[in-house]
């Protein structure tokens, strides 16, 4: 029952409305609505994984998973295992949700690394022979098709028949009795056709009267031709009704057979629809997934950033204000956390908000917090949030909560088992009162051992079971509502009992006494929400270390309060002791504010540096690749170089080889390589100066003269005039009256100095030929016209030298050809026979201007 109170108290149900949004089928939308909380870890588990699956599919299809098709079929399978007839629609829902079911697993199985969702798809029978018979025998409307049995399209073909006469026959009679006719059109009563007949006129159709109009006027008239059609019609409807039945009885009877298969693959669909759906509000809160820590292995509670989802639903669809993330990080050794602060603070939407933080957890939903989201999994939630006064039940808001409370504690009670020894499952009144009794005492010698000692010795931690519950106790305003020592009291005794039988409690109180527990047992932590001074208003921040000061009087002060009432207050309250405290945790507060500065400083120091370290290593890596790139350029132009100079050397070489070697030839060879060391060899020179400012098409210049600033529309020519455009003026200029928009003038072209005639060359001698392979062509055994093409391919390819041509002996027809040929071509100076050691008349030279 407490459970139950405690979702309610949680708003879980509105949590669970939001998720069945995001679901896609019916069924999903149902289970969402009604989300059962796991009873074990390894459930939270499995779901955990299939939201982290299902995740992972959204992400990487642009559709997600498609559940098109897919219906809720729960009550047709349970009406076919009764041996009931389905419907047309029903037949047809179980067709499209196979076929949909079928994609869901395509979908699936197609997708990398989804092992918990392909083992759920694996076992899935989706029956295509069964769906291909629904819809072979059922259409797209949900009726019987004529294709679906033999008689069946035998019956509605003598129905065709029958009505198109019996519409014949009226139409004639429509046509003769026009005057009796109130409108010339056929319609039905019931299942007979009928026309409208004026009432004085019903003697002239001589009929069955199936129906009168409103004003009498008009009698709606079977006539007597056509009644022995309407009864055969009848006969005909039924029979077709008859063997529909049939049609879908026998289909029925299929499904009813894989039942549980149906069942089955219904389940996994929801599953599957279930599970998108929390992906999907996941993602759309920007949730990140959780992970479930062992708290007695030294591993704290992390939550940091964590917003309150019905807030965040409420801010992006209902205009609410913008959430305040707060932070949880409550270390292992804490099992009393107690949160103080002013009214309207946030203690209460703290609590809600971790507890539905936990529910999220173990249903398998991302939390909506800064990654790393760590967590325990606890056995029970249980809270007490809110006031449960009854007047119909004679309770106070103290009763209210004492009942609830007396709840949770039986609850834990029932979750510890039998390993708690003596202290008992539940804390009965007198056990409380006893608790409650020593904790007044232990207060009342604490403020005497204060009075005479001013630094009192905390106490020690009280003695912990040694199998406490795994429990998450959520407590508002702990023993409010009875005398303030009384209720202290009370809430001191309750949060000692459950620091020993409860994993972790959070606990908000407006009494001071419970912040001193922190200072005697090192179970407890103080929390406070952060309120503004100023403005008067709380900023809704969590502060932990730090409880929570008291700021009835100064804010009442603030608001205009008489002075005199106020100075009466502290007065009774003790103006220095509560001043003293005051100042104190102000004090705290303060140097928390200073902290949390430097830590955004410092964190904004560390993101700058980081930016530069990555810009840094950028640019270093693209000077290390541009250097590399500009090495590559080097070697590979080195590498050219070399290999053209080879073959300049080696075609010296091969000229100095033919013939006798003479001192000219030497010269001339010496003179070849010295040029070939010009060419090939870097220039020592110094490099240019680089040039001035050259205008290109597209550039902005300014010109001075007429004090406007024009585009380019050409480049400048050999005399340095281009055309610009102002405007809507275009006009030729100089580059000397142009300039960039920097001041820089343009660079003008130098003009060429007439050089001297130079004097006529002397005649040089023929350079020597050397025949090769790629300067010889061989057409033996060719026809003259295919000889042609070759030699035409080869002059054109050739350079300026010798070609030869082997076209061999023979008849000579070929050479004569080749020599036509020759002769006619403009690219050929000259050709002659070749000397007998080159081959003699069998091979032709052509020499190629």
């Amino acid at each position: 029952m407490i459970q139950a109170e405690t979702l309610e108290l949680l708003e879980w149900s509105r949590l669970c409305q939001h998720l069945a949004t995001f679901a896609a089928t019916k069924l999903g939308a149902t289970a969402a609505r009604h989300l059962q909380i796991p009873a074990a870890l390894s459930e939270s588990l499995g779901l955990l994984a299939q939201t982290q699956e299902a995740y992972q599919i959204e992400q990487n299809l642009p559709s997600g998973l498609k559940f098109d098709g897919i219906q809720d079929i729960g009550e047709a399978l349970e009406r076919s295992q009764l041996q009931g007839v389905l419907s047309g629609d029903e037949l047809l829902a179980i067709a499209t949700t196979l076929a949909g079911a079928r994609q869901l697993r395509r979908t699936i199985d197609s997708q990398p690394d989804l092992p918990v969702l392909t083992e759920l798809v694996s076992d899935l029978r989706t029956y295509p022979e069964l769906e291909q018979e629904i819809h072979r025998c059922i259409d797209d409307r949900g009726k019987v098709a004529d294709r679906a049995s033999p008689k069946l399209g035998g019956i509605r073909e003598q129905l065709r028949q029958v009505r198109d006469r019996i519409y014949q026959m009226l139409q004639r009679i429509l046509q003769r009795q026009s005057n009796a006719v109130q409108e010339p059109v056929i319609t039905q009563r019931g299942d007979r056709f009928v026309i409208p007949v004026k009432a004085p006129q019903k003697d002239a159709i001589p009929g069955i009267v199936h129906d009168t109009s409103s004003s009498g006027l008009t009698l709606y008239v079977e006539p007597h031709s056509v009644v022995n059609l309407g009864n055969q019609l009848r006969q005909l409807t039924r029979q077709e009704q008859v063997e529909e039945e049939a049609v879908r009885r026998v289909l029925t009877e299929q499904v009813a057979a894989v039942k549980p298969d149906l069942e089955r693959l219904l389940a996994i669909a929801t599953i599957l629809d279930l599970a998108t759906a929390r992906a999907r509000y996941s993602l759309w809160l920007g949730a990140n997934p959780p992970r479930f820590i062992d708290r007695s292995a030294g591993e704290r509670i992390t939550l940091r950033q964590l917003r309150h989802p019905l807030l965040v639903w409420q801010n992006q669809h209902e205009q609410g204000t913008p959430v305040v993330p707060i932070d949880l990080l409550i270390q292992p050794q804490i099992h009393v956390v107690a949160i103080t602060g002013p009214n309207t603070g946030g203690k209460t939407v703290t609590l809600k908000t971790l507890g539905l933080a936990v529910l999220m957890a173990k249903v398998g939903l991302f939390i909506p917090a800064r990654e790393p989201v760590e967590l325990p999994w606890f056995d029970h939630i249980l809270a007490d949030i809110g006031d449960e006064q009854s007047l119909e039940q004679s309770l106070s808001t103290f009763s209210g909560h004492i009942r609830r409370i007396s709840r949770i504690l039986e609850a834990i009670g029932q979750g510890e088992g039998e390993g708690l020894g003596a202290r008992g499952w539940g804390l009965g009144e007198e056990e409380l009162a006893t608790e409650a009794q020593g904790s007044e005492e232990i207060q009342e010698q604490s403020t005497e051992e204060q009075a005479d000692n001013p630094s009192p010795q905390p106490l020690a931690p009280s003695p912990q079971p040694a199998a406490p519950s795994s429990s998450l106790v959520l407590l508002d305003e702990v023993g409010a509502g009875t005398d303030p020592s009384e209720g202290s009291a009370l809430a001191i005794a309750l949060l000692r009992y459950l620091a020993d039988h409860a994993q972790l409690t959070i606990a908000t109180t407006h009494f001071g006494e419970l912040k001193a527990l922190k200072y005697q047992d090192e179970r407890f932590e103080n929390a406070s929400v952060e309120f503004d001074d100023v403005s008067l208003s709380p900023t809704y921040r969590l502060l932990w270390g730090i409880p929570g000061r008291s700021n009835a009087l100064a804010i009442a002060r603030r608001l205009g309060l008489k002075p005199e009432i106020i100075d009466q207050a502290q007065g009774q309250v003790g103006l220095q002791a509560s001043e003293d405290v005051n100042q104190v945790i102000a004090g705290l507060e303060a140097q928390r504010r200073q902290q949390e500065q430097k830590a955004q400083e410092t964190a904004q120091l560390l993101q700058q540096a980081e930016r530069l370290h990555a810009e840094v290593a950028r640019k270093a890596a693209l000077l290390k690749e541009r250097e590399r790139d500009l090495q590559q350029q080097q070697e590979q132009a080195v590498q050219s170089a070399i290999a053209q100079a080879k073959a300049e050397i080696a075609q010296v070489i091969r000229q100095l080889q033919r013939g006798p070697a003479t001192a000219q030839d030497a010269q001339q060879a010496t003179e070849s390589l010295n040029q070939i060391a010009q060419q090939q060899l870097p220039s020592r020179k110094p490099a240019k100066p680089k040039p001035g400012f050259r205008p290109q098409v597209g550039d902005r210049v300014r010109i001075p003269r007429l004090g406007q600033t024009a585009e380019v529309l050409t480049n400048p020519d050999e005399d340095g005039e281009l055309s610009v455009r102002f405007g809507l003026m275009k006009m030729t200029i100089s580059l000397a009256d142009v300039e960039s928009l920097n001041g820089e003038k343009a660079e003008l072209p130098a003009k060429p100095k007439p050089a001297p005639e130079p004097p006529p060359p002397p005649p040089a001698d023929p350079a020597p030929t050397v025949r090769t392979s790629r300067n010889t062509v061989d057409i033996r055994g060719s026809r003259v016209a295919d000889a042609e093409v070759v030699l035409e391919r080869a002059i054109a390819s050739a350079e300026a030298g010798a070609l030869w041509i082997i076209h061999g002996h023979g008849t000579g027809k070929l050479r004569q050809g080749v020599h036509e040929f020759l002769k006619q071509h403009p690219q050929v100076s000259r050709y002659e026979l070749a000397e007998r050691t080159d081959g003699g008349s069998g091979v032709t030279i052509a020499y190629i201007q």
